[in-house]
């Protein structure tokens, strides 16, 4: 749901040329850091948006008042359901109270290290892939005015994700490429 310290950074020296078709592209790798910017962000499974903004402070303050934000953006007679990981924000006494008082927000946190099953990380990769990777930002003001316009325009064309994991095929493509493990209870073959 958040995404803390997107670099913020300029190349030491200005860029060269653009590679030419056939070439891999070169980039400085001396750059001058001018600090970070955090991150929260919602995405909305059924169309694709997202919901994204700045923040100063990963606290549980902060995180209300996201909630807040969201609450005031759906329409009231939907229920909004949200995936999130166990951050101290998010299961902050303060926050458990907020949510309590809003019977409409239903909560389903993450296990440890599957942040993957959050799709907000989806747009969080896009983000990294389009904008941040390769991207100088002169100032955390100009890197916050990029993540906002990248935001719009991705609204703008945004579709709903669509969960495409099948456990039986890629358990069926693991089969296949080993196959000496592929007869269970069988003892594996060694190799001199």
């Amino acid at each position: 749901m958040r995404r803390p310290g997107s670099r913020l950074s300029t190349a030491s020296t200005p860029a060269g040329r653009p590679a030419r078709r056939g070439r891999v592209a070169r980039r400085e790798f001396e750059y001058v850091r001018h600090g970070t910017v955090s991150i929260i962000a919602a995405l909305h499974a059924a169309t694709g948006q997202v919901i994204a903004e700045p923040i100063e402070h990963n606290n549980s303050a902060t995180f209300i008042s996201f909630l807040h934000r969201l609450d005031q953006c759906t329409d009231p007679r939907l229920k909004i359901h949200l995936v999130m990981d166990n951050g101290s924000s998010h299961t902050s006494r303060a926050t458990r109270a907020w949510i309590a008082a809003h019977p409409r927000i239903t909560i389903t946190c993450t296990p440890k290290h599957a942040s993957w099953l959050d799709m907000a990380e989806l747009w969080f990769s896009v983000l990294t892939r389009s904008l941040l990777r390769r991207g100088e930002f002169t100032s955390r003001a100009d890197l916050t005015a990029k993540i906002t316009s990248f935001t719009i325009r991705y609204n703008r064309t945004a579709r709903p994700w669509k969960w495409a994991y099948d456990a039986r095929a890629d358990h069926a493509r693991y089969r296949t490429r080993h196959p000496a493990t592929a007869t269970a209870g069988q003892p594996l073959q060694q190799t001199a």
